[in-house]
C-alpha cells in the first residue's frame, strides 16, 4: 500500500517520556485474514504505565515494539470478505496511525449507536460485569467502588444508584474529584482517600458495606474489608497502589467472598451491557470523557492520567478535530 503510518513506541523502562518513540513506518498489504484499519481513537488507561515499567508483566510492551490498546477506526483495505473498506471496527492495536490486524482480533461496532465512535471504548462492560455479575449485586446493597472519579468507578456507581443500591460511597483522590464524585455523579457520599480510610468509611456507611468494587489495591482494600457486612463481597478490578494486606481470619469472621476477574472471560454479556447502557444514556447517565487530540500527544496525556488529572474516560484522536464517526 501507499500509506505510511506513525506509531508509538517503547523506548525505556521508567514512567518518563523518554520511554516513547514516534516512528514513521510503511503500511503493508494485507495478507489473506487480515484488514487494514484507519485508527480514529485510542484507548489510555491507568495500568498501561505498569506494562511499560514492568516487562515481565503479563501483556506487557516490547521495547522497540509500538504499544498496544483498545481503538475504533474504519476498514480501508480488507483480505477477508467478512469486512468491507469503510466498516467501523474496534481493535486491540492501538497507539498507531494504521493497524494491520488479523480479522480474527477485529470486532464490528454499529457507527451510530453513540453521539461518536470513541464511546465504544469506554469501560462500561467492566463495570457493569463487575457488579452484577461478580459481585452478585443485589438490590438494597450498600456499594463502596474506589477511583470513584475513573473510567470505571463512576460508572459502577451509577450503575448501582440505578439498579436499587441503599447506598453508593466513592473514594477519589482531590477535594475537587471528590465533588464530582458526589455532585456530578451523584453518589451519596464521598472521601478522599489520602485521609483515614477507616474513619471515612465508619462515617459514610455507619451500617456496613455489602460489596467493594477495588479498582486499586492497597489500604482502601484493607480497610474495606474491615467494614464488610456478612457475606460481604469484593471484587478486584484493578491494583494501581502497594501495600494491601488481606487477613484471612477477617474475611472468615464477615464470611466475604474476594473475586477477581477479567473482562475478556465475559465478553460474551456486551450485548446486554450495550442495550442497558444505551438506556441508561438516555436516561441521563453521566459518562465524562476526555479528548486529547494527537497520537503525538498520547504519552503525556498517559503519564498525566496516572499522575490522577483527569476525570472518567480518557481518549486519544489520532485524525484529528472533525474525526467522531
Amino acid at each position: 500500500m501507499s500509506l505510511s503510518s506513525t506509531e508509538i513506541r517503547l523506548a525505556g523502562r521508567t514512567a518518563a517520556l523518554e520511554s516513547f518513540a514516534t516512528a514513521r513506518v510503511p503500511v503493508r498489504d494485507p495478507e489473506p485474514g487480515e484488514v487494514v484499519v484507519r485508527n480514529a481513537f485510542t484507548s489510555l488507561d491507568p495500568g498501561m504505565l505498569r506494562r511499560v515499567t514492568e516487562p515481565d508483566l503479563s501483556h506487557g510492551y516490547t521495547l522497540g515494539a509500538p504499544l498496544h490498546g483498545e481503538a475504533v477506526g474504519h476498514v480501508v483495505a480488507s483480505a477477508d470478505p467478512a469486512y468491507r473498506p469503510g466498516d467501523a471496527v474496534a481493535h486491540p492495536f492501538g497507539w498507531r496511525e494504521y493497524a494491520v490486524a488479523p480479522s480474527s482480533a477485529v470486532r464490528r461496532v454499529d457507527p451510530d449507536a453513540y453521539p461518536s465512535l470513541s464511546t465504544h471504548l469506554n469501560f462500561g462492560l467492566v463495570a457493569y460485569v463487575g457488579l452484577f455479575d461478580i459481585a452478585g449485586f443485589r438490590p438494597g446493597d450498600t456499594v463502596f467502588v474506589s477511583s470513584a472519579a475513573g473510567a470505571v468507578g463512576g460508572l459502577v456507581g451509577q450503575f448501582a444508584r440505578r439498579a436499587g443500591a441503599k447506598r453508593v460511597i466513592g473514594s477519589a483522590g482531590t477535594p475537587a474529584k471528590v465533588a464530582h464524585v458526589r455532585d456530578r455523579l451523584g453518589f451519596d457520599a464521598a472521601f478522599d482517600h489520602h485521609d483515614d480510610v477507616d474513619v471515612r468509611l465508619r462515617e459514610a456507611a455507619p451500617d456496613g458495606i455489602d460489596v467493594y468494587f477495588d479498582n486499586v489495591g492497597g489500604t482502601q482494600l484493607t480497610a474495606a474489608v474491615e467494614h464488610l457486612n456478612p457475606g460481604g463481597r469484593v471484587v478486584l478490578c484493578g491494583v494501581l497502589a502497594d501495600g494491601a494486606a488481606l487477613d484471612p481470619r477477617t474475611l472468615l469472621a464477615h464470611r466475604a467472598s474476594v473475586r477477581a476477574f477479567s473482562v475478556l472471560d465475559h465478553l460474551h454479556r456486551a450485548p446486554d451491557f450495550g442495550r442497558d447502557f444505551r438506556a441508561w444514556l438516555r436516561d441521563g447517565l453521566v459518562y465524562d470523557e476526555t479528548v486529547v487530540d494527537g497520537l503525538e500527544n498520547a504519552p503525556r496525556a498517559l503519564l498525566d492520567l496516572r499522575a490522577g488529572r483527569y476525570t472518567g474516560k480518557v481518549v486519544v484522536r489520532i485524525g484529528g478535530p472533525g474525526v467522531d464517526r
